[in-house]
């Protein structure tokens, strides 16, 4: 019996500014995702929303699932547990605990 807890990390402003996936070793050299995190500052600062897009953000994969970016490096250690959206959420006790954007 699986008793993992499905984790529900809402795809918002506030929780993107607070996450670490741009950090993270595993997308450290996407340009993909280097230039989609720019775009998506500017669009936060700029109109102020909260609720976005999940297609349009490179980051936060415990809320949006498996990656847009096809240039990450999946063997490279990701740094989720690190996260304070991953904490706030109990993601320790989901039924993924890493790489989030290769595995949802």
């Amino acid at each position: 019996m699986d008793t993992a807890i499905e984790a529900i990390v809402p795809c918002t402003a506030s929780n993107i500014k607070r996450c670490r996936c741009t950090l993270c070793p595993v997308q450290a050299d996407s340009e993909c995702a280097q230039e989609k995190y720019s775009k998506l500052i500017n669009e936060i600062e700029s109109s102020g929303v909260e609720a976005l897009e999940p297609h349009k953000v490179p980051g936060i994969y415990c809320s949006i699932g498996t990656a847009t970016c096809g240039d990450l490096s999946f063997k490279r250690q990701c740094i989720c547990n690190t996260c304070p959206v991953w904490e706030e959420y109990n993601l320790r006790n989901g039924k993924i605990i890493e790489h989030y954007c290769n595995k949802k």
